[in-house]
């Protein structure tokens, strides 16, 4: 048993309260004698999702010894509605008590700088590893089995039924819908995501014609009552007439052809895209990473891959995949295709020479041209949201995840936690509002000169008239709750943390193992240090005059399983994106650690 620093875990704070716990509330007192995994999430980021569907099968398996804690620690306002954390709660299937933390009380106390983060907390109450990012839980589910057996050794393990209480089910025909495709007829056809199908809605809206899928999460294909999805989202018409799906939490492209109700698989295997996997090549045998929303444009079917902050395109004629604007880094950088950032890319929408793209973690409208050069028309970055209309320059949207084009030329975006519907005029360079007072829109689609939109936590279609006048709302700004963190002016010390998991090694055969890219906003704000290398820590030196900014730091590190004997060992990554607003003032700090995994000794 390797030995492990022994920090005592702090107390579970959250005005919030708890939720799946039948009302009850906890301390760490009350989970004594269980293994507690804390994972600091917030449900506008893809991140997170990825490391809910990571952890359900460690869930299921280590039930009687292993109690998993979502602390919800919100980015955006709305995500501090507790209303918005219970829809959450239920949107993505979180079966295990979750701590309502509006205002990251728990996430200060624990030192948390990164959504997603994981603390290991032992049965004697003891912070033993930490982890940020994805990835980590073939690492978390060793050391469960560690700590079992030791605390079993030692009497200190208890085993039985966990505090998780499943809440009441809800009857409604759809159950947080994504988006919606407007069908020839003047049906609908509804990704019911919740429910992991699609549904085809008559005219009205309401009136269900029929559901493709069986209803529960897994991947197949086959006919209505047989194909399986996992949290479908976004639809597209492709040439042929069939309709496009991109099934998120499977990692995939399906086709639906109603004539016949079969769905078949386009693109993806199934697995996740993970730094040095293929970027391209045939469809069905390259990984996709988290597919939200896809639209025909330019002879090719585009991808949002939100899972990699990329954009890809996948070409029918050759049954390829490859990646077409994005570099895998999480920002708001505009330029040719290869050399753009984007935040979790959530929505599409083709008009004329324009590729329309909801840019969600930035709160950003964004388009490509017909080169693949990318442009954004509303947004500023990762911290700054808000309800503002205006001069696109000084308009601010909150978390969009839809964007649609409307018959002048302009586009509507569903902006999501703003509960609204916006407009973009790029003739004039105006955002207006359209309407008010949805609930979580996230798609809306023309049918008969009306918008139709998908209200998400509403669980339904709600048709609009397009105004001829847009509604006038007061203005709002805000920034991410997150503090920033004080750092002194001259040099910082920058440290990713990073320990090889027990029974592994970092994998050094193709090379160095380990990957750390360090930008900021302004990019001024560093005088030294920006860049790429393989060393996980480096001396940035601030420049003078720059008093705030956001450090971009991209880390990765891969390791292999240890043992000789194992003539095929399996091998892990291990990444994360963090972005860190920083202030420079005399009593900063001058060295920063990132946790990717394990325990920073020096803290």
């Amino acid at each position: 048993m390797t030995a492990r620093a022994r920090v005592r875990a702090p107390e579970l704070i959250g005005k919030g309260g708890w939720l799946n716990t039948g009302d009850r509330q906890y301390t760490l007192a009350d989970l004594r004698g269980r293994i507690v995994i804390l994972d600091f999430w917030t449900f506008c980021c893809v991140n997170c999702l990825h490391v809910l569907d990571e952890l359900r099968e460690l869930e299921e398996k280590h039930r009687d010894t292993v109690v998993i804690i979502g602390v919800h620690s919100p980015k955006f306002v709305h995500e501090a509605e507790h209303q918005a954390v219970v829809d959450a709660v239920e949107r993505y299937e979180v079966h295990h008590p979750v701590l309502d933390d509006p205002e990251l009380a728990t996430w200060k106390q624990y030192a948390v700088r990164a959504w997603p983060t994981l603390v290991v907390v032992d049965p004697e109450g003891y912070v033993v590893a930490q982890h940020a990012g994805e990835g980590h839980a073939h690492a978390i589910a060793k050391l469960v089995e560690e700590l079992e057996a030791e605390h079993a050794a030692k009497g200190t393990l208890r085993r039985g039924d966990g505090p998780y209480v499943a809440p009441e089910p809800v009857a409604t025909h759809l159950r947080f819908p994504g988006k919606a495709l407007a069908l020839p007829d003047g049906g609908f056809l509804v990704s019911d995501t919740t429910r992991h199908r699609l549904v085809e809605l008559e005219a009205d809206g309401e009136t269900v014609r029929g559901h493709f899928g069986a209803g529960e999460r897994g991947f197949a294909d086959g006919g209505p009552e047989e194909a399986r999805f996992s949290e479908p989202q976004g639809l597209a018409v492709l040439p042929d007439g069939r309709i496009a799906v991109a099934d998120t939490v499977n990692h995939a492209i399906r086709a639906l052809d109603l004539t016949t109700g079969v769905t078949s698989t386009l693109a993806g295997t199934g697995r996740q895209w993970w730094q040095g996997s293929a970027t391209s090549g045939p469809a069905t045998e390259v990984d996709l990473s988290s597919p939200w929303d896809i639209a025909w444009f330019g002879g090719r079917l585009w991808i949002a891959m939100a899972g990699v902050h990329q954009l890809w395109t996948y070409d029918p004629g050759e049954g390829t995949v490859r990646v077409a604007a994005g570099t895998t880094n999480e920002g708001l950088v505009d330029g040719p295709g290869g050399e753009a950032w984007f935040a979790q890319p959530s929505g599409l929408a083709a008009a004329g020479d324009r590729l329309w793209v909801a840019d969600s973690e930035t709160s950003a409208l964004r388009w490509v041209d017909l080169e693949g050069a990318v442009h954004t028309a509303v947004g500023t970055g990762l911290f700054d949201f808000g309800h503002r209309d205006g001069p696109a320059g000084q308009a601010l949207l909150q978390h969009p995840l839809g964007v649609t084009a409307l018959p002048d030329g302009s586009v509507a975006v569903s902006d999501t936690y703003n509960h609204a519907l916006r407009r973009y005029d790029p003739e004039s360079g105006e955002v207006t509002t359209l309407a008010t007072d949805l609930r979580e829109p996230s798609d809306a689609v023309l049918a008969d000169g009306d918008l139709v939109v998908v209200e998400s936590a509403r669980h339904r279609l709600t048709r609009l008239r397009l105004p001829e006048e847009a509604v006038r709302v007061a203005d709002r700004a805000h920034r991410t709750q997150r503090a920033a963190t004080e750092v002194a002016a001259g040099t910082l010390r920058l440290d990713v943390v990073f320990q090889a998991p027990a029974g592994q090694k970092l994998d050094t055969r193709y090379g160095p193992s380990t990957r750390l890219l360090v930008s900021s906003t302004p990019p001024d704000l560093l005088a030294e240090g920006a860049g790429p290398g393989s060393d996980l820590s480096r001396d940035l030196v601030l420049a003078d005059g720059v008093t705030e900014g956001v450090l971009h730091v991209s880390a990765m590190a891969a390791s292999c399983d240890d043992d000789p004997a194992n003539e095929y060992p399996a091998c892990h990554v291990h990444q994360q994106d963090w972005g860190v607003p920083v202030s420079v003032t005399a009593s900063g700090v001058s060295r920063l650690p990132l946790v990717l995994a394990g325990m920073d000794d020096q803290g």
